[in-house]
């Protein structure tokens, strides 16, 4: 039997061509209606990005002797933190930031040329969270899955090399922090050998998701991206500017990065596995009026095939989610978004 690919996964779950394409934001010079969110962004929960200091979430030297329990305890309180040390080397973050800097550079009419289609997951275009929203994002981004070089071509078809390598070496590193990053947290939660055995294969197809928020006229009445929560294990980000905000307690919280660190965050598949444990954290960007910022987010999740369940360990624990495989959960995403979760609940 042929397992399904993360591509196929998507296709099932096509979008119209108005929930793909952006807007010019070079030409735009006033927030259009489109784009126009009803609830200021800084009225919201009594929360200003202005004011906001330093993240609280904590940062965590993946060195450190301390580092799974310090990593579990920061997945149950936040549902994610900031890691130092993580072994990436600067050269390749950077080399696949400027790519990411060439690519949204390129005049609007080249960036269309690798539109992704409506039945499919990779190429340029607007979040795929879109139609669950009234108004669109002040966003535009460029999904990898595996190779780049199928829609790379399109933007450069003489000069794609470049791109592709920088970003298959990024993949690469992120897919091998993550591995690690996964390891701890399946010690921590007994979770088998049985239930690990695709790790390390050589097929898997993560995806990489690279963002692009322009500076924005009217940024406290617009939305960079919306409220969502992330289908993967673990999500790591590199950013260096603040926009970021995590759902805690019923509030915003502004996500200040530190110097040379990447954002870790669970998503919904650790939260299942956890039984609940983990948070997988709701979160959101807004934009800014006086600076551009973009952002590289690494989602690492299991093959489709595979079955999610969740860890049971004390006796008296009852499981929290039902079974459901990859493939399925993404198809429940793609029709109730934000009631995924529930749905599967027990």
């Amino acid at each position: 039997m042929k397992m399904s690919t993360l591509n196929e996964a998507y296709q099932e779950h096509p979008l119209t061509l108005g929930d793909i394409i952006p807007i010019d934001f070079s030409s735009s010079f006033s927030l259009p209606d489109s784009h126009t969110w009803s609830q200021p962004i800084d009225d919201d929960d009594g929360f200003s990005l202005k004011d906001a200091g330093s993240s609280p979430m904590p940062t965590i030297d993946l060195m450190d002797p301390n580092a799974k329990k310090l990593i579990t305890l920061a997945c149950e309180k936040w549902g994610g933190f900031h890691l130092k040390n993580h072994g990436i080397p600067f050269a390749v973050i950077q080399g696949a930031e400027d790519e990411l800097q060439r690519l949204f550079s390129l005049p609007p009419p080249q960036k269309m040329k690798a539109l992704r289609s409506p039945g499919g997951a990779t190429g340029y275009g607007i979040p795929r969270i879109s139609p669950f929203f009234s108004k669109f994002m002040w966003h535009e981004g460029f999904t990898i899955i595996g190779s780049p070089s199928h829609d790379v071509k399109k933007l450069w078809p003489n000069d794609y090399q470049q791109f592709c390598d920088k970003m298959e070496n990024y993949q690469k590193e992120m897919n091998t922090l993550a591995e690690s990053l996964t390891e701890m947290v399946f010690d921590v939660l007994e979770i088998s050998e049985e239930k690990r055995k695709w790790m390390g294969a050589s097929d898997l197809r993560m995806a990489l998701q690279l963002n692009f928020y322009p500076s924005c006229p009217e940024p406290s009445r617009a939305m960079g991206l919306a409220p969502h929560t992330d289908t993967s294990i673990f999500t790591i980000v590199h950013v260096k500017e603040s926009g970021l905000q995590l759902m805690k307690e019923g509030k915003w919280i502004n996500v200040q990065p530190p110097p040379d660190t990447l954002l870790v965050h669970a998503g919904d598949f650790l939260h299942m596995m956890s039984n609940g444990r983990f948070c997988s954290p709701l979160h959101r960007v807004v934009p800014t009026v006086s600076k551009k910022r973009c952002s590289i987010a690494y989602f690492y999740s299991p093959p489709t095939d595979y079955v999610v369940s969740p860890s049971v360990t004390g006796d008296l624990d009852a499981a929290r989610f039902r079974d459901v495989t990859v493939m399925e959960y993404i198809g429940i995403k793609a029709e109730k978004f934000g009631e995924s979760l529930s749905v599967i609940s027990i």
